[in-house]
């Protein structure tokens, strides 16, 4: 069994990437659109487009990380090397030049486009060292959970210090203020990193004599029709994640009526993320972390449909709801990555191929082209229904806010507990398959 001070060590580093992570989540979309000037329906289209790019960088990546060798691993090595790009690039991406509209939206482009390549280079190799510190199938939840408990108490740091750090260090200049915020956050992330490095260890390698092409890759990744299923789920969980948190600030303010708590809003949301999380591992003692997974997607659902019959006065209730959402739908997502390690083991057993690298990156580009979705899809849904950043809306802009942060997250959870229903690789079935690649090593 791992320790807890690498578990520790490991979860750090999702503290480090969270912290770019729900900034991004939370904060881009009004940044962009209520501080730099963008048009929200000019926010969607960047949201989608630039995360198309991920389609290459991704599964690049995760080749790269598969075929690199160095005494100190695979996938540990980049946590030190992209460290300081991710910093600056972050710093970048919410710094507001003085440009025309129409240069300013090229550098939204660029630099949005560097930070999520400093991103991929660097969070795909650390998702994948998670699946490389243990053999033990039970442990993977435990891992999962450490990492997500600590990355969501880096979302709440996010959600609580970014406004009144934007205000202390803006000094009313809101432009000053998020870039200052964001350069304390990244010096932050970068000693993280460096921890995690330290902290952990590779147990886990591919066969010496194993050559992976491209090719190869490809063909071995389409026969595991479970890392087919798991990239489905994962692509849709995360739509609805980025729209519900995408339209969160929005809601508070345009819906109802609230500006000032939304610092607390989002905190408390947080707060349920990171008890959700820490539950899983214990859940997954006594419920298989498949059948797990599904109840929480549904009960999700429910939570996200129950709040749109929440009328504006209704704060207290609205703010419970919220909390109950992250909660339960959090709860599922060490679930989520644990099973990316079943999904690699399955796939070496099957054809010979550990692709470790390979595996987490595609699932991390179905996971980012979720991310991207939900992102566009809010800022399109915005645009339809008349939305204008800083103004009182309309009844049908409120309308069209209310509907994007209830009931299309509620669908799209509700369509990963139908594709999870074609999964297979429940806790009985990867126990035969460890004990089986035993054998085979």
């Amino acid at each position: 069994m791992l320790s807890r001070t690498e578990k520790v060590a490991y979860g750090l580093g999702d503290t480090a990437s969270n912290i770019i992570f729900q900034t991004v989540m939370l904060f881009l979309a009004f940044f962009y659109t209520d501080i730099f000037g963008l048009s929200a329906a000019a926010v969607g289209t960047m949201f989608l487009v630039v995360r198309l790019l991920d389609a290459v960088t991704d599964p690049m990546m995760g080749l790269i990380t598969d075929k690199t060798r160095s005494r100190h691993g695979q996938f540990r090595p980049y946590l030190i090397w992209m460290a300081l790009p991710f910093a600056i690039f972050s710093v970048l991406a919410f710094t507001t030049p003085d440009f025309s509209a129409s240069g300013k939206l090229i550098y939204a482009y660029a630099t949005y486009a560097l930070l999520m390549l400093a991103y991929t280079a660097i969070n795909i190799p650390y998702s994948a060292l998670g699946g490389v510190l243990t053999k033990m199938p039970g442990e993977r939840v435990s891992v999962q959970s450490y990492r997500f408990v600590l990355g969501m108490f880096g979302g709440l740091l996010v959600t609580t210090c970014t406004l009144p750090l934007v205000k202390a260090f803006g000094n009313g200049d809101p432009v000053q203020g998020y870039q200052l915020t964001i350069a304390a956050l990244s010096v932050l992330g970068m000693v993280l990193f460096v921890v995690c490095f330290y902290g952990t260890k590779e147990r886990l390698h591919p066969p010496k004599q194993q050559h992976l092409s491209l090719k190869r890759a490809a063909r071995t990744l389409w026969e595991n029709e479970q890392w087919r299923r798991l990239c489905v789920a994962a692509a849709l969980v995360l739509t609805g994640i980025a729209l519900k948190n995408t339209l969160a600030v929005y809601y508070v303010k345009y819906y109802l009526m609230q500006e000032d708590l939304i610092t607390l809003f989002v905190s408390i949301g947080m707060v349920g993320n990171i008890i959700g999380c820490g539950l899983a591992q214990f859940i997954c003692r006594y419920i298989d972390k498949v059948n797990a997974y599904i109840t929480v997607q549904i009960i999700s659902a429910a939570v996200c449909i129950a709040a749109y019959w929440v009328e504006p006065e209704q704060l207290i209730l609205a703010f419970v709801l919220y909390f109950f959402w992250g909660f339960f739908l959090q709860m599922g997502t060490p679930m989520l990555w644990a099973k990316m390690a079943d999904v690699v083991d399955y796939g070496y057993w099957k054809t010979g191929i550990r692709a470790t690298g390979l595996v987490y990156s595609s699932v991390v580009f179905f996971i980012k082209f979720g991310l991207a979705l939900g992102g566009a899809i809010g800022g399109w849904w915005l645009a339809f229904y008349n939305y204008i950043p800083g103004q009182p809306q309309t009844p049908e802009a409120q309308q069209g806010i209310l509907i994007a942060f209830t009931l299309l997250p509620a669908l799209a959870s509700l369509l990963v507990a139908a594709v999870m229903h074609r999964y297979t690789l429940k806790q009985k079935r990867v126990q035969q398959i460890s004990k089986a690649l035993e054998q085979f090593n």
